[in-house]
């Protein structure tokens, strides 16, 4: 009898592994693998027989929903900002901050909602999270252009080049120390397990005990 192809699991590069590796061991996986200190990009886990991806966070949800990948791990705001064909059963509760719009205290103090905006022109937001940011302003009735900025988001209101940002932020010491201010909570973000629906249905007994395994883990 043939050997039984290899689960592959995406999973995020970065700082996000550190936490994760804990609750993997408890899962009955080896994170060895992913730890290496090497430029591979796919990693065998011998012990259960399961291929590590590491990927860009971004890219974890493109490569489960086309089936590159059986499972991955992937922070909610990703799955916020792009819609995605994809099970997602198990929160795992790390990686946690917040979605959230932020700017200058002016903005907060502005009776009409956030972002002191010059006359003739909607807010504008300068963000990584157009998508978010165009469903959360719209269901305000609020108009807004959005700018779309990879890194230094905090940098576009001390500019003008935006009135508010929509950003990721953990403790907001950041924000702080540039002089911006919390207006108000999109959504709380945290690392979220996610499958490739035809996977789950071809592989449903190994699958299914591994997710079993990785939220016992996070209990």
């Amino acid at each position: 009898m043939p050997e039984p192809r290899p689960l592959v699991f995406a999973v995020p590069k970065g700082r996000v592994l550190k936490v994760l590796s804990p609750l993997l061991i408890r899962a009955g996986l080896d994170p060895a693998p992913l730890l290496a200190d090497d430029r591979r990009l796919i990693r065998e886990e011998p012990t259960t027989g399961t291929r590590f991806l590491l990927l860009k966070p971004d890219d974890v949800p493109t490569y489960v929903e086309y089936g590159a990948a059986d499972i991955g791990i992937v922070g909610r705001d990703v799955l916020l900002e792009r819609e995605y064909d994809l099970y997602a059963p198990i929160d795992l509760g790390i990686g946690r901050c917040r979605l959230v719009v932020a700017g200058p205290e002016k903005a907060r103090e502005n009776p009409s909602g956030p972002g002191q905006v010059r006359a003739g022109r909607p807010l504008r937001v300068a963000t990584k999270f157009p998508a978010v940011a165009q469903r959360h302003f719209a269901s305000k009735g609020r108009q807004i252009e959005s700018i779309f900025v990879q890194g230094s988001v905090e940098l576009a209101p001390l500019t003008g080049l935006a009135d508010v940002i929509v950003d990721l932020v953990e403790s907001g010491e950041t924000l702080r120390q540039n002089g911006l201010v919390e207006i108000e909570t999109i959504a709380d973000v945290s690392s979220v397990v996610v499958v490739n629906r035809a996977a789950l249905k071809l592989e449903t007994s190994r699958i299914r005990s591994l997710l079993s395994r990785l939220e016992g883990a996070t209990a």
